[in-house]
């Protein structure tokens, strides 16, 4: 080998070692750097002599990406579920906690009863309108909580769609930028990290698949067929409403479908092309979950209504008057609106703060002078209607106390299943999340492999020393 070739190869050993020392560092930098992709240095021998830089190979296992996407969707679907769970049951209350729906019906039932046994006592008389005031409250508080947590619902999907829109936008231009760069140089691999992060971020909205196309640029699709970015970036479009209210839905217009270029797109329904993931999770609160918590409040409601509204159980009440409670001062209909909960109300005539008289309770809501102080025969068939068994619509008959008792139960019991399956949705996002980390930087082999350029560096440097000294003993005889 002559002094020039040998001169050659350890010049372009220490280019070649000073690039991989500068992959090196940055890997270790950024090893916990979220949408990092782990650098490679290409090289190949050079056909006049020495290593050939090729190129930098970012270095990401698409397939534990993939899944750690679907997972990630998983995740932020189920949280949707879970969140609003615990807000139900917290508006419900907890059996033991005193404002709770089961505490209050028990209270008033209690002081009915307390009622009954001394109905000449104003004050008893005063506590059970407090006490049916106390639980009115409570109903409409529920029913507002459940129709404020459709509206956070639909504020969160108008929040998706501009973050869907925004992001998508943004990938089209690291992708065009990215084909405009050779995919080996660092220049492209920043870009590429770039783009990980934006559709990680994407990953949380809808579950998608990333497909590789020419010159590093990459389309997507969502796992149920839409397209989102290709050739284009999708448009997607949706209108967030000022309110909602029981009743209001997409199915009857007053609430605001999602479109893509211009195409409706079902949601919420398990199948569509949209499904999975924290957007299709809060179209199936705001549409399908909310709503049956609605209805089953409103059957409680009603129920409620009913019980006092029996024949004969006020014999002064005339055909078609309201009973003790009411649906905003009037008698429940045959087939009340949507919202019976909210628009829940005690009767008027037994409120003194109202205008009524308390005595009514006792003497009857049509009564026009005070009765017998000793009656109680109202007050004791006030008590036993409240206890009396009556269908449901969860199929059993029970009291109104098991009617509240049934509500809570079974959103407690949807809350334990669904923070179970998010338990498990977490434990394998956590080890797809852990795997990918696993192949992407190590460290100790990052460390390890510095110390070999460190070598490398040293060995090319005494050949271009030895050189040297061999070129000045020859100019030097």
């Amino acid at each position: 080998m002559s002094m020039t070739s040998a001169l050659n190869n350890a010049l372009s050993g220490l280019s070649a070692v000073s690039r991989s020392a500068q992959l090196v560092s940055s890997n270790i930098a950024n090893a916990l750097t979220p949408g990092y992709g782990k650098r490679d240095l290409l090289q190949t021998s050079s056909v006049f002599g020495g290593v050939q830089v090729d190129g930098v190979r970012r270095a990401v296992n698409p397939a534990i990406l993939s899944d750690r996407r679907l997972a990630q969707a998983e995740v932020a679907q189920g949280a949707v579920s879970v969140g609003y769970l615990e807000k139900l049951q917290s508006l419900l209350g907890a059996p033991d906690e005193t404002g709770a729906l089961t505490s209050r019906l028990a209270t008033f039932e209690g002081r009915l009863v307390e009622a009954a046994s001394r109905p000449d006592s104003s004050t008893r008389l005063q506590a059970v309108v407090d006490g049916a005031k106390d639980l009115v409250a409570r109903v409409n508080s529920i029913g507002a909580g459940i129709q404020a947590e459709r509206q956070a619902a639909d504020r969160a999907i108008a929040r998706d769609v501009d973050t869907l829109n925004v992001t998508l936008a943004q990938i089209y231009k690291l992708n065009s930028a990215i084909a405009r760069t050779s995919d080996l140089t660092p220049g492209a691999s920043a870009l590429m990290d770039q783009r990980q992060v934006l559709i990680d971020r994407l990953a949380d909205i809808v579950p998608l698949r990333q497909i590789p196309r020419d010159r590093g640029v990459v389309a997507l699709m969502t796992t149920g067929g839409q397209i989102l970015l290709d050739s284009k970036a999708a448009q997607i479009e949706f209108t967030q409403a000022n309110a909602i209210t029981p009743g209001m839905s997409a199915a009857g217009g007053q609430l605001s479908g999602l479109t893509i270029n211009g195409q409706a797109v079902t949601m919420g329904n398990g199948a569509g092309r949209m499904e999975g993931g924290r957007l299709a999770a809060n179209f199936e609160l705001r549409d399908s979950i909310a709503p049956q918590s609605q209805a089953d409040l409103d059957a409680f409601a009603r129920d409620l209504i009913q019980r006092f509204e029996l024949p004969g159980l006020d014999p002064t009440r005339a055909v078609g008057d309201a009973g003790l409670f009411t649906d905003a001062g009037a008698p429940l209909a045959v087939a009340p609106a949507e919202g019976v909960a909210q628009r829940l109300t005690f009767n008027a005539l037994a409120d003194p703060a109202e205008g009524g008289l308390v005595m009514r309770l006792r003497d009857g809501l049509g009564a026009a002078s005070v009765g017998a102080e000793g009656n109680a025969r109202l007050l004791q068939a006030l008590s036993d209607t409240l206890a009396a068994p009556r269908a449901t619509v969860f199929g059993v008959d029970g009291s109104a106390s098991d009617y509240a008792t049934e509500l809570l139960s079974r959103t407690g019991g949807a809350l334990f299943r669904a923070e179970h399956s998010q338990t498990f949705s977490q434990n394998r996002a956590n080890a797809l999340r852990a795997q990918e980390l696993g192949e992407g930087v190590d460290t100790d082999q990052e460390m390890g492999k510095l110390l070999l350029v460190e070598q490398s560096y040293a060995a090319n440097a005494r050949v271009i020393q030895v050189v040297d000294d061999m070129m000045r003993r020859l100019l030097e005889i």
